[in-house]
């Protein structure tokens, strides 16, 4: 089974950048879409940015469109969320999820969380 391990997060101000970074090993992750999907305290979890497995395709929600820009970099098999102009309202737990099932939109599978597996976080803190 797939295995995502996701870094990167940790405490920044707001107005500040983070970069997150989700890792495979053993299986490329070409073929697969992948999303970053968060969850703050008290609340649902929620799609952040989805990318498709050709990377033609790419889903920002509207709380962070302008500010996260997601990619992926084939030879480190590795999936990345540059996060810029934080704000407090960013802050939660940032999963990274991956499906290769192709049964329906990057966009619906970013809203509906429609994706078979998921890492185990990285907490992200915006606060002065």
């Amino acid at each position: 089974q797939l295995q995502l391990v996701e870094s990167g997060g940790g405490l920044v101000q707001p107005g500040g950048s983070l970069r997150l970074s989700c890792a495979a090993s053993g299986v490329t992750l070409d073929y697969y879409d992948i999303g970053w999907f968060r969850q703050a305290p008290g609340k649902e979890r929620e799609g952040v940015s989805c990318i498709s497995s050709g990377d033609r395709i790419t889903y920002y929600a509207d709380s962070v469109k302008g500010r996260f820009t997601i990619s992926r970099d084939k030879s480190r098999n590795t999936v990345y969320l540059q996060m810029n102009s934080l704000k407090s309202e960013d802050t939660g737990v940032y999963y990274c999820a991956a499906d290769a099932s192709r049964i329906t939109t990057v966009e619906a599978m970013c809203i509906y969380l429609g994706m078979d597996s998921w890492g185990k976080g990285t907490l992200v803190t915006v606060s002065s």
